[in-house]
């Protein structure tokens, strides 16, 4: 094959030699068929060559930003459960409690239904315990959003398993918890045991707002 295109390009290079000719010959030249399809064979060759640099490219810097950041972990207390996947956390060698977002997940709202018991399942998992808390990124909110975990449980994939919030990109088909997400409707596991009240928190947003006064979310 790769013969094949050594020889498909030269005889394109052939076909294109440039003669030393008067203008109008030149001219004949170039709109000679045999020219034109050894230029369409050269440009096609060309784009293929800069399609698979571009695609090399892209998975080299998408594999550099992957890299780019290790998780890193840090002690905390949780001192509240403000809803289903919102804590304050009293991070290690601090004494005021930071308010934390878990990434990847959303829960209901508390005026939702399902909203208290979305909250009562993460006090089950959260209150008053010791947890590991990875800071990712500020929502616009001003909230710290961080994948937090009790020992080895990850308290955002918990939450998703047994049906107590949806996975935050699940409408995308992206996401760590979407499986998770798939196999508790799939289940009936908490909120999703009946199919027919189960309400996104997003798509209650939509229709009711949030349950703040000023518009922010909880």
């Amino acid at each position: 094959k790769g013969l094949a295109s050594q020889c498909s390009v030269q005889n394109a290079l052939n076909a294109l030699q440039y003669p030393a000719e008067s203008p109008l010959k030149t001219l004949m030249h170039w709109t000679n068929p045999s020219r034109l399809r050894a230029l369409s064979l050269l440009w096609a060759l060309c784009l293929r060559a800069l399609s698979l640099w571009a695609i090399a490219l892209l998975g080299l810097c998408s594999c550099g930003l992957a890299l780019a950041r290790t998780a890193q972990w840090q002690a905390g207390w949780v001192s509240w459960v403000m809803d289903g996947d919102t804590l304050l956390v009293v991070l290690a060698e601090q004494h005021e409690p930071v308010k934390l977002r878990i990434q990847d997940i959303d829960a209901p709202e508390s005026c939702q239904p399902g909203g208290e018991a979305a909250r009562n399942a993460m006090i089950a998992l959260a209150l008053r315990q010791g947890v590991e808390v990875d800071l990712v990124a500020e929502d616009v909110y001003g909230r710290q959003v961080a994948r937090v975990r009790r020992g080895e449980l990850d308290l955002g994939a918990e939450m998703v398993r047994t049906g107590m919030a949806w996975a935050y990109r699940f409408n995308t088909g992206q996401g760590p918890y979407a499986r998770l997400q798939r196999q508790a409707q799939q289940s009936q596991r908490g909120l999703f045991a009946a199919k027919e009240s189960a309400m996104s928190p997003k798509v209650f947003r939509q229709f009711h707002g949030t349950c703040h006064a000023d518009g922010s979310s909880p």
